[in-house]
């Protein structure tokens, strides 16, 4: 008895430190490649899709009205190509109000134009007290050159790209 167990332990001693058999079913490994895209050859600047404060179809039936603006920032993300986001921090009349902000495609001198202001209900009763708001905007994607921006005649900073 003693014979078959150190026989069966030498065996299996044996066998746990052999090397495994290759699968055949499995492909190679293949090494990561770094993806690079090729720069285009012409770009032009595209404003960002989705802008949660644009103005809508609905505002004209609405009384419009300025915003108090606290402070402006424009900030260049790292992105290719380059992306830049205006910080926006202020009040609104009332609570009752909605923040909107319009932007314009750079013109030919790169002056990138926005409008901000608020919209509220014609005849609605509201409590007057300011309501601060404090919003970040992707302006959109900007080919190489100098950009500024602008805030309802105000510049609010400028860029490289």
């Amino acid at each position: 008895m003693k014979r078959l167990l150190i026989g069966l332990l030498v065996i299996w001693t044996f066998a746990a430190c052999a090397p495994l058999a290759a699968s055949t079913n499995n492909p190679p490994i293949r090494q990561p490649t770094a993806f690079m895209p090729d720069p285009p050859t012409s770009f032009t600047p595209t404003l960002p899709a989705k802008n949660p404060y644009a103005p809508n179809s609905s505002d004209g039936q609405l009384s419009r009205s300025n915003i108090y603006i606290e402070s402006m920032q424009v900030r260049v993300l790292e992105s290719y190509p380059t992306q830049a986001q205006l910080n926006l921090k202020g009040n609104l009349p009332t609570p009752c109000h909605h923040l909107r902000i319009d932007i314009k495609a750079p013109d030919p001198e790169n002056k990138i134009q926005i409008e901000a202001y608020s919209v509220a209900g014609i005849n609605k009763v509201c409590t007057q007290v300011l309501q601060p708001f404090d919003v970040n905007i992707l302006l959109g994607n900007f080919p190489s050159g100098h950009y500024s921006v602008w805030i309802n005649g105000r510049q609010a900073g400028e860029f490289d790209s």
